[in-house]
Order: C-alpha cells, then structure tokens, then sequence
C-alpha cells in the first residue's frame, strides 16, 4: 500500500517538442546523458524501448552496491511522446526479472514553447526486505530529480 511519502516527483520546463525528450527516453544507451552522476553507465543492448513489458538491461555503479554492477528495467508504461516508465529489478535463479519495488516515470505535457517534464521516483512497493538490504529508500533525493532533469534537458537540446 502506497503512504504519500513514498514517492519524490519534480517538474522541469524544457523548450523541446515531446518526441524529441521521448525519443531520448527510450533509447537507453542515452540514459547515462539523464543521469547527474556516474551511477548509470552504458546499455547492454541498445534496443530501443518500443513497448510494455520489454526488459532492457543497463551496467551500473555504486560503491554502497560494492561497485559494478547490472539492472534490468521491465518497461510498465509506454505511451509514445507523452509517459514511459520502468521498473528496475534482477533476474532470479530461474533468470526471470523481479522488480525490486521502485519505479521511474516521466510523464510528457506539452506546453507553449515546449513541455513540462515530470519526473517521479516512486519506491511504495518496495519490500521490507529489499529496503533493510539496501538500507533504506529513498536512495536519491529532490534534488537528484532536479539534476537528472536539468541533465535530460541538456542531452536533448545538445542535439540541435
């Protein structure tokens, strides 16, 4: 059951047409150019996302995580030019992916001149178990949401 602090969301004004910032967005070999730090790094497969319950697999880094290592993101919303979203998890010992809990989102609202971007990090399925092993959620910030935004802002108009 989702309580209201279980989720973070910001909102950026970006001067950009909404296919554009989702074009990004579902290229995951361009997600690392989202991210305001050196957590995400390159894609497995640089597939691009196209539809719900596609899985695509990005190597990563955190020292509290003991390094490198690899998140697999099962694709939960995918609606061309308006919102994608994804769910982060591992495969089991059967190769099937659990989502750990949390979950990305951006929603696309086109305005004047551009479009508002909304951002949420929301962790509300998050197990007691995963969230002791991690040591506890949320694992970034509003304003890491800022940054992340600011940082979509400039791969998308760096583009032009």
């Amino acid at each position: 059951m989702q309580s209201e602090n279980e989720f973070l969301s910001r909102s950026r004004q970006i001067q950009a047409a909404p296919r554009e910032v989702f074009d990004l967005l579902r290229h995951p070999e361009r997600h690392h150019e989202t991210e305001p730090g050196d957590w995400v790094r390159a894609a497995i497969d640089p597939e691009p996302i196209s539809k719900v319950g596609q899985i695509f697999a990005v190597h990563m880094y955190a020292e509290g995580a003991g390094g490198p290592y690899i998140m697999h993101n099962t694709v939960t919303v995918f609606k061309p030019d308006q919102v994608i979203a994804w769910d982060p998890g591992q495969p089991d010992e059967h190769g099937v992916v659990r989502p750990g809990g949390w979950r990305w989102r951006y929603e696309l609202t086109p305005t004047e001149g551009g479009i508002t971007v909304t951002l949420t990090y929301d962790w509300s399925a998050v197990s007691t178990e995963i969230r002791e092993l991690i040591g506890g959620f949320p694992v970034v910030d509003e304003d890491f949401l800022d940054r992340s935004l600011a940082a979509l802002e400039r791969a998308v108009l760096s583009e032009d």
